[in-house]
């Protein structure tokens, strides 16, 4: 095989305009999903709703963008990468200006799904985008550089969530996206390649009619358990069973059908399917973690929304740090040993958090925070890069999907599983706070940290199976070693 020429591994100034307008679009999107987390305290209490009931506001968003995501690939090779993000853009910013407006706990649900429409084909699309555009060779390299602005989004979002909240209003929450997103659509026809749809084969609506609705019953019915505090109540298990049931029945449709909504097959691939696990473990986790911190400050340290965004923010840092010294260890390394050294800096962090009582110092728990910050930058992506570094470029849309789909669907679950479990053990201390009310408070967070430190230690198991040493496959090539097929 004949050595890459320099112009192949350069990051030249079109692949960096085309990062910059992806990054503008992602960093609205993840900025709006951090955002929301510290103005859920006040939602609640403005709309005269238990946690339970607000906690939707992000699990709809969740679940909305795994809806929407199978459709990413097709709908790409259909219409166009370029035409997709400025639709999904746009999508985006009219489900904006709904959640702003809304009136009642139901209707802000309900256009955050709307929104969760929109942006759930944002970040996919833009993934697709940018690894047609740099390759397979400098794909980590440039995931490793455009992730340090992306996650601006995580560090701004609780800040600036905060302030809103506190001093402007919750509605800005959302209206903040009409600049950021009004710059990214001009960005996009500006810059990005006119569009050349390549073929295509006809939507799996089968399979959609299948898997979204079977998602979203089996979180609904996960919740519900979740607040019961076992499997004896009746909705709450028909619901689980009726949703697994659908999903079951989408993998077997998906097996046997040509070209299905998310080819299950692709799992199989030991890199993939690894990477599939382990992002979906990470993001259960993670995502119901970003829920629960600015919770903790607020009802158990009694600081307002903005003080609760600024503590939050060492987590952003940590991640910031260590995402471009991520990316180019998983080149020299690979992904294996770098995932594994970030899901140990998770875990070693949210199992301290799990210990901290309600009077321990904030300069105890913000190095907690960092070095939770530093597992996520060094976790998340080079996780995902290395399973699209090992697929053909035909192939880059729907493995990206797929990926994303499973990331958010663990993130919907993590978010509403753990708010559930939070509410749960609240009430529980409440009844029984013969020591004081801080403390048995505190101790409910505690338990639901641990929840958090478990579902990380199962996602090593997976981490395990990521490649150890530089991928030298190139896309397109069979892996030596695939999981053994799905009869």
């Amino acid at each position: 095989m004949s050595a890459p020429t320099p112009d192949e591994d350069r990051l030249d100034p079109r692949l960096l305009r085309v990062a910059a307008v992806v990054v503008l679009g992602t960093f609205m999107s993840i900025l709006d999903t951090t955002i929301i987390n510290v103005a859920v305290r006040g939602l609640s209490r403005d709309f005269h709703t238990p946690l339970a009931t607000t906690q939707w506001i992000a699990t709809g968003y969740m679940l909305a963008l795994a809806t929407v995501i199978p459709l990413t690939g097709w709908a790409a090779d259909r219409y166009g990468t370029k035409r997709l993000y400025m639709t999904a853009i746009l999508l985006f910013l009219g489900g904006s200006v709904l959640s702003g407006a809304a009136w009642s706990m139901p209707t802000l649900i309900l256009f955050r799904v709307l929104q969760g429409l929109g942006g759930g084909m944002i970040m996919p699309t833009g993934m697709t985008i940018l690894s047609h555009a740099a390759g397979p060779r400098r794909m980590a390299r440039l995931m490793g550089i455009i992730g340090v602005p992306m996650l601006l989004g995580p560090i701004c979002g609780p800040v600036l969530g905060g302030w809103l909240v506190d001093d402007v209003s919750w509605r800005w929450i959302f209206f903040v996206n009409l600049p950021i997103g009004a710059i990214a659509l001009y960005a996009a026809g500006r810059v990005l390649d006119p569009d050349r749809p390549g073929p295509h084969h006809a939507l799996d609506w089968r399979g959609l009619l299948l898997l979204s609705p079977g998602l979203a019953i089996f979180v609904f019915g996960l919740a519900r358990i979740a607040a019961a505090g076992n499997f004896g109540t009746r909705a709450g298990d028909s619901a689980a069973g009726a949703g697994l049931a659908l999903v079951v029945a989408f993998v077997m449709h998906a097996l046997r059908h040509r070209d299905p909504l998310i080819d299950v097959r692709m799992f199989g691939r030991r890199t993939v399917g690894a990477s599939a696990l382990t992002t979906f473990l990470f993001g259960t986790a993670f995502f119901g973690m970003s829920l629960i911190l600015p919770l903790y400050f607020q009802i158990v340290r009694g600081e307002p929304a903005f003080d609760a965004g600024l503590l939050l923010a060492a987590q952003g840092i940590g991640a910031m740090v260590s995402m471009p010294l991520a990316a180019r260890m998983t080149d020299r390394i690979g992904a294996g040993r770098v995932v594994l050294t970030g899901l140990g800096c998770v875990a070693a962090g949210m199992l301290a958090l799990s210990r901290i009582a309600s009077t321990t110092p904030f300069w105890v728990i913000e190095p907690m925070l960092f070095m939770i910050g530093l597992g996520m930058g060094a976790t998340m992506m080079p996780s995902m890069s290395a399973a699209m570094s090992t697929v053909p470029r035909h192939q880059i849309a729907r493995t990206t999907s797929g990926l994303n789909v499973v990331q958010r669907v663990g993130g919907s679950i993590g978010t509403a599983l753990l708010a559930v479990v939070l509410g749960h053990e609240i009430s529980r201390a409440g009844a029984s706070a013969h020591g004081g009310l801080a403390p048995a408070l505190n101790q409910a967070f505690d338990h639901t940290f641990l929840w958090s430190f478990a579902i990380i230690l199962l996602a090593v198991c997976p981490a395990l199976f990521l490649p150890r040493k530089r991928t030298s496959t190139r896309s397109g090539e069979p892996e030596s070693a695939p999981l053994p097929a799905i009869d």
